[in-house]
């Protein structure tokens, strides 16, 4: 049986989990399970994940990057000092060190699960996968963080029970009602809001120290990269120390200077004053509870259990608040760190054939549909924008749904199918995540009849598909929307200089045209013959040359077969670079046929 790696991939911090013995473990580090999501420069160069690269933050922020999760699915770049990089290639650094230390301790694994909040859109979790597979990894299933909590609670447990997960983490909130019986695991609805979390917590601290400071010194610090970034770690800081205590002490010397005197920092903070700073946002969060108890036809007293899940849970506030909405204590038995990791792996023992006692039915966050054109409104004109929906908000997975459209006018002879996910009636308020043209209908009278199918898989990849009813004419398509835009090159590009800035001998000036850009640097087994090898890039070449010529169904198709050879060859494996290339070629032999 394979082993599929179970990892959360976190605002603030990152686990790895594996199934063994029917239960998961979180693996470690130093002793330390938790991998902070951050990612440095050190001052020689050499790249810097995880704790190390938390150091260096307060005092060189200019080659640092945190919260890296809140850009997935933009299109934008971070500073890593002199050099950009997309939050793709920023995750994968920090997926590839997760890879790394499970691969020290149960051998090379290449799978994984990975969570990601319930409330992503597609672009986001299109981008969690792209950053897994810049780390070597296949992605076998995108998980929701809410849903693999709840299979980590309990999952033997047979009784009928409704379940709120509440998870609020670094830089995320979700909430889920989940029901549980029988060993089977059904999420109901979800609801969320991915600009909130404890990162909110700590800029809201932040600033109430930076205004202290200000009004004793009359020096701004907001504007000041270094002394910023050290007060708001304080911060961060403070926020833990009053979890657990009712004052918290920030000291910070020489966080900058007056007429040659320098000025230090010393306050004392409340709890209750905290808790004021922050009781806005967690009202926000009460909003959304209220919101998927209503999407799950359920009232408060309905709810058997209430789970806490994110770090940012720890606060005293959050549990009173849901204690007086929901009529009873959250349980926190489980670490709220840990517990996302521990339900992805056991995903992942699902997904490789383990008994866990648990059957997962997620659901879809958002609706999805497409534009049409509305005939008659209100105003006695069309609406040109009218968001059709056919999969709706919270739809059980995987759903397969159509709905039939028609031609509007006289001679039609081919529909643009562009698809959205949002809740709004006006598309242009919703997300676009692809398009798509039909050509060649009958050239007939307006009406003729267009059946749209949209098929969303377990692991969210979604298969649009039109068909003129008349005739079966059809064409389909895979939506793909946040790799589109981190390009195939820009892909094999990223992967090769996170791979070069993997080697300890190997700098980050190397050249982009480096004849060892497709080798790994630092990887154990044995190597592929010198046959194999040229046989490989070889097919990688035809690839390329036929990548722009087949249609869009099968360059998803190409590229995944493609990947596959390449991480083969990165890894020296000659088994499963055999079979790569076999299968490759099989497919380029019917592609070039085509």
């Amino acid at each position: 049986m394979d082993v599929i790696l179970g990892i959360d991939l976190g605002t603030t911090n990152s686990e790895v989990a594996v199934l063994r013995d029917g239960q998961p473990v979180v693996l470690e580090h130093d002793g330390d399970p938790i991998l902070p999501s951050v990612v440095g420069l050190g001052p020689d160069g050499k790249l810097l994940v995880g704790r190390a690269a938390r150091n260096q933050w307060a005092f060189s922020p200019d080659r640092t990057v945190k919260s890296v999760k809140r850009l997935m699915g933009q299109d934008v770049k971070v500073k890593l000092g002199d050099q950009e990089f997309s939050p793709q290639e920023v995750s994968a650094m920090i997926l590839r060190s997760l890879r790394d230390r499970a691969a020290a301790q149960v051998g090379e694994v290449t799978k994984a699960v990975i969570t990601v909040p319930a409330w992503f859109n597609d672009a986001q979790r299109q981008a969690t996968r792209a950053a897994g597979e810049l780390a070597g990894l296949e992605v076998v299933r995108i998980l929701n963080e809410p849903t693999a909590a709840a299979l980590a609670y309990d999952p033997q447990r047979t009784e009928r029970r409704h379940v709120l997960v509440y998870d609020l983490g670094g830089g995320t909130f979700d909430v889920s009602i989940v029901l549980a019986e029988g060993g089977v695991v059904e999420v109901l609805s979800s609801h969320g809001d991915t600009r909130l979390g404890g990162d909110d917590f700590d800029e809201l601290l932040f600033n109430l120290l930076a205004d202290r400071f200000e009004k004793l010194h009359g020096i701004d610090l907001r504007g000041m990269l270094a002394p910023r970034a050290r007060l708001l770690r304080a911060a961060e800081d403070a926020k833990k120390q009053l979890s657990d205590h009712p004052f918290a002490k920030i000291e910070e010397e020489f966080l900058a200077e007056k007429d040659g005197v320098a000025l230090h920092l010393n306050e004392e903070i409340s709890r209750a004053e905290y808790e004021a700073l922050i009781q806005p946002l967690l009202n926000k969060t009460l909003d959304c509870v209220q919101r998927a108890l209503n999407d799950a036809k359920v009232v408060a007293r309905q709810i058997d259990e209430v789970l806490l899940v994110g770090g940012s849970t720890r606060t005293p506030l959050v549990g009173a608040l849901l204690e007086g909405k929901l009529g009873q204590p959250a349980r926190r038995e489980v670490n709220p760190d840990l517990i996302v990791a521990m339900g992805a792996a056991l995903q992942g023992g699902l997904v490789a054939g383990a008994d866990v006692g648990a059957v997962l039915v997620d659901i879809t966050p958002h609706s999805l549909g497409i534009r049409a054109v509305e005939p008659i409104t209100e105003f006695g004109m069309p609406f040109m924008h009218r968001f059709v929906c056919i999969v709706p908000r919270n739809a059980p997975l995987p759903a397969n749904r159509s709905e039939q459209f028609h031609t509007m006018q006289d001679g039609q002879d081919k529909v643009e199918i562009e698809v959205f996910q949002g809740e709004e009636h006006d598309v242009r308020n919703n997300l676009s995540i692809g398009k798509f043209m039909v050509e060649g209908l009958i050239s007939g009278p307006a009406g003729n009849p267009v059946v749209v199918q949209l098929n969303l898989t377990l692991d969210g990849t979604l298969k649009v598909a039109a068909k003129e009813k008349a005739t079966g004419l059809s064409k389909q398509i895979t939506i793909d929307n946040a790799l589109a835009r981190f390009t195939r090159d820009e892909g094999v590009s990223a992967r090769s200089r996170i791979d070069r800035m993997w080697g300890d001998s190997f700098g980050l000036d190397a050249p982009e045209d480096d004849d060892t850009v497709d080798e790994p640097i630092l990887v154990a087994g044995p190597q592929p013959g010198a046959r194999e090898g040229v046989q490989a890039r070889a097919l990688l070449e035809k690839a390329e040359r036929l990548f722009d010529r087949v249609a869009a169904e099968d360059k998803v198709e190409l590229e995944k077969l493609s990947m596959v050879v390449r991480t083969a060859m990165q890894d020296r494996d000659p088994p499963r670079l055999a079979t790569a290339t076999e299968k490759l070629a099989d497919a380029l032999f019917y592609l070039d046929d085509a």
